[in-house]
C-alpha cells in the first residue's frame, strides 16, 4: 500500500482528516485508493493530542474526533467547498428567503440501529444548539441580525423540518453544514435532567472518560476504543447510509487508527519508518520529502486550497486594569486608526511571504 502524505500549509489537522475520509469515501486519488481500499482493512494516521470530549456540541478545541468521521449534518460540502445534500436529501427555500424546509433521507439509522428522523433534527437544534442553558459555540453561529435572534424550528412530519429565519441570512446553509445531527433517543433525557449544581446533565455526558462504545453516531465511523495518550480507533459504522456507484456500502476502509503523537518531528520519523501510513506535512518538510518521493515507498498529495484564513489582529481594547491601560497608549492610538491598519495591509508583501514561508506552494 502506498502511504499518503499531505502537503497542507494552512490547516494541517483539517488536511489529515480530509485525506483520511477521502480514502474512505473515494477521493484523494480516487482510482488508486478505490482499488487499494478493497485490499486494505486498516490505515494508521496521526493526531497530535487526546480528545477533550466525545460530546460534539461541547467541542471547542482540537482534536476534532467528530467531523467528518463520526457525525454528519443535514448539508455537506464537496472537496471544492460547494454545498451538497447530506442527511437531508433536499431542501427548499421560500421566495422571501425566510423559510427553509429540509427533507431527511428515508431509512437513515444511527450506529446502534435506531432510526434517524426529523425528531433528531428538532432535538439537535431546539433542545441543544439553541438552548441557553447549554454553552455551545453553535448558539453564536446561528444568531442573526443586530438583535442576535435564533431561527425557529418546527417538525412538519417524520422526514421534514422547517427553519424560519428572523431575516434573510446568506450564510445559513453553510453554517448549518457544520452542525451535526445528534441522537435524541440517547441524549434527550440528559438535557432536561439536572445535576447537583442545577446544570443540565448533558454538560457532563459523553466526556473523554466515557466508554467510546457508548457514543452513538451517524457518520461513516464509530469510535471503537480509546487509550489515553496512545491511540483512538475508529471502526466502520454498519448502518452508514452512503454507497458508491456500484452499490457498495461506504466507507471502504474498515478501521482507522489515530496514533497520538504530540511532536510533528516524531510523527515524520514514524512515517518514514512505516509506523504511520500517512502524515500531514508543512512547507519545511515538503522540500526534503519531495526529493525522497521517487525512491521512497510513498506519494505526496496536495490538500488543495483551504477555506481558513491567516491574519494579523490588532488589539483595539482601550480598557484599563488597576488604573493602567491594557495596551500601550501610543500603540493603542495606532491600532485604533483605520489608516494605520490599512497601511499595514498595503505594506505586506504577500507573494514574498508565500515564497519564503510556504515555499511558493
Amino acid at each position: 500500500m502506498k502511504r499518503c502524505k499531505v502537503n497542507w500549509w494552512s490547516g494541517v489537522a483539517i488536511a489529515l482528516l480530509t485525506i483520511v475520509v477521502a480514502i474512505a469515501l473515494n477521493a484523494c486519488n480516487p482510482q488508486d485508493f478505490k482499488t487499494q481500499a478493497a485490499q486494505v482493512s486498516q490505515i494508521v494516521a496521526r493526531t497530535p493530542g487526546d480528545p477533550k470530549t466525545f460530546n460534539f456540541a461541547l467541542l471547542n478545541s482540537y482534536p476534532n474526533v467528530f467531523s467528518p468521521f463520526t457525525y454528519e449534518s443535514l448539508i455537506g460540502t464537496t472537496g471544492k467547498g460547494e454545498l451538497k445534500p447530506g442527511l437531508a436529501e433536499s431542501w427548499k427555500i421560500s421566495d422571501d428567503d425566510l423559510r427553509v424546509t429540509f427533507t431527511v433521507r428515508d431509512g437513515l439509522k444511527w450506529s446502534d440501529g435506531h432510526p434517524l428522523t426529523a425528531d433528531d433534527v428538532l432535538f439537535s437544534f431546539k433542545d441543544v444548539y439553541f438552548n441557553p442553558q447549554i454553552p455551545t459555540d453553535f448558539t453564536d453561529y446561528f444568531k442573526i441580525g443586530k438583535e442576535g435572534q435564533l431561527p425557529k424550528l418546527k417538525k412538519l412530519n417524520d422526514r421534514q423540518v422547517e427553519f424560519t429565519l428572523p431575516e434573510p441570512f446568506a450564510p445559513f446553509l453553510r453554517t448549518l453544514s457544520s452542525a451535526a445531527i445528534l441522537p435524541a433517543h440517547a441524549l434527550r433525557s440528559t438535557v432536561f435532567e439536572k445535576d447537583a449544581n442545577g446544570n443540565p446533565k448533558f454538560m457532563s455526558t459523553w466526556g473523554a472518560d466515557t466508554n467510546p462504545t457508548e457514543i452513538i453516531v451517524n457518520g461513516p465511523y464509530k469510535i471503537a476504543s480509546y487509550t489515553p495518550t496512545q491511540r483512538l480507533i475508529f471502526e466502520r459504522n454498519p448502518y452508514y447510509w452512503r454507497k458508491d456507484a456500484q452499490g457498495t456500502q461506504l466507507p471502504y476502509i474498515d478501521r482507522i487508527v489515530w496514533q497520538i503523537v504530540d511532536s510533528a518531528d516524531t510523527a515524520l520519523i514514524q512515517f518514514r519508518s512505516g509506523s504511520l501510513d500517512m502524515v500531514a506535512i508543512g512547507p519545511a518538510s515538503f522540500s526534503l520529502l519531495k526529493r525522497e518521493e521517487e525512491r521512497g515507498n510513498f506519494k505526496i498529495y496536495s490538500g488543495g486550497p483551504d477555506s481558513g484564513t491567516s491574519f494579523i489582529g490588532f488589539n483595539l481594547n482601550k480598557g484599563k486594569r488597576n488604573g493602567k491601560p491594557l495596551i500601550d497608549p501610543v500603540k493603542s492610538r495606532w491600532f485604533n486608526t483605520v489608516e494605520f491598519r490599512q497601511a499595514v495591509a498595503y505594506a505586506l508583501d504577500r507573494q514574498t511571504m508565500n515564497n519564503n514561508i510556504f515555499r511558493g506552494l
